[in-house]
């Protein structure tokens, strides 16, 4: 059986942020990920999370209303996205996170491309002991944002070539980008290090959208260390929406498909 961590930024908003893990745990939850936790401090968040596995965080945004999006692919912001992702490998170390998504920020171009490149080679340099991922991420929801379609995202992992930079592979933006998550996740499993699900078309809870998630789980177990990650907006409250992880946990009713 995969391993399922809520997103606690979207999940369990009913509560503070550091509440939400004993939630998640109390609700099924094998892990966490956190988009952002860098509004506390890592004691808080050791205390906050008591043992439970922090499996993903992102690299720090930036000015978020002011529309950063990440500084990775932004010739001009070398230097934010290098501190950034210390204080990101920092957190992550200390919480046991073993992946950071690696922001790549409101960008164009091949000059673009190009420092992209030679950060995330810069970035994993620094953390040997972290694997990272690059998430394409669809234009409506992310205006400008540089990495926006599967394709592309492979030729800079291929380029990479390095196995501590992965793919991931977000249900939910697969779907937005190509239209068909399913294909998707066929073109580029063998690259993904991290998933994450929606309900498609409306990102609440996971299903629908001809996309099994029975055979995705399934297709998780075969392979290295992944988690599922359930990154969505819940319909109404969190906990009464559950019904789909307590159904792919044990696998007696066919969800999404």
């Amino acid at each position: 059986m995969p391993r399922f961590a809520a997103n606690l930024t979207l999940l369990f908003n009913e509560v503070p942020m550091l509440d939400r893990p004993d939630w998640a745990a109390k609700s099924g939850f094998d892990g966490v990920e956190v988009l952002f936790p860098y509004d506390s401090p890592v004691a808080e968040w050791e205390r906050a999370l008591n043992g439970l596995p922090l499996v993903l965080i992102n690299t720090p945004p930036g000015d978020w209303i002011s529309g950063d999006r990440g500084f990775a692919a932004r010739p001009e912001d070398e230097g934010k996205f290098r501190d950034g992702f210390l204080r990101a490998a920092d957190y992550a170390t200390r919480l046991g996170a073993g992946r950071v998504h690696v922001m790549a920020g409101v960008a164009k171009g091949p000059q673009a491309e190009a420092i992209y490149v030679e950060n995330l080679a810069w970035a994993a340099a620094q953390a040997p002991d972290l694997t990272l991922t690059i998430e394409p991420l669809n234009p409506d929801d992310m205006p400008g944002y540089f990495l926006n379609d599967y394709d592309q995202a492979a030729r800079i992992l291929d380029d990479l070539a390095n196995p501590r930079i992965g793919l991931q592979f977000d249900l939910w933006h697969a779907a937005r980008l190509h239209g068909d998550a399913a294909a998707v996740w066929a073109a580029h499993r063998h690259r993904v290090a991290h998933v994450q699900i929606a309900g498609f078309p409306g990102r609440n809870e996971p299903g629908g959208g001809g996309f099994s998630l029975p055979q995705l789980c399934d297709e998780v177990d075969a392979l290295p260390d992944l988690w599922i990650a359930a990154e969505y907006v819940p319909a109404k409250g969190t906990a009464q929406g559950l019904f789909w992880l307590t159904a792919l946990k044990s696998r007696s009713a066919l969800i999404g498909g």
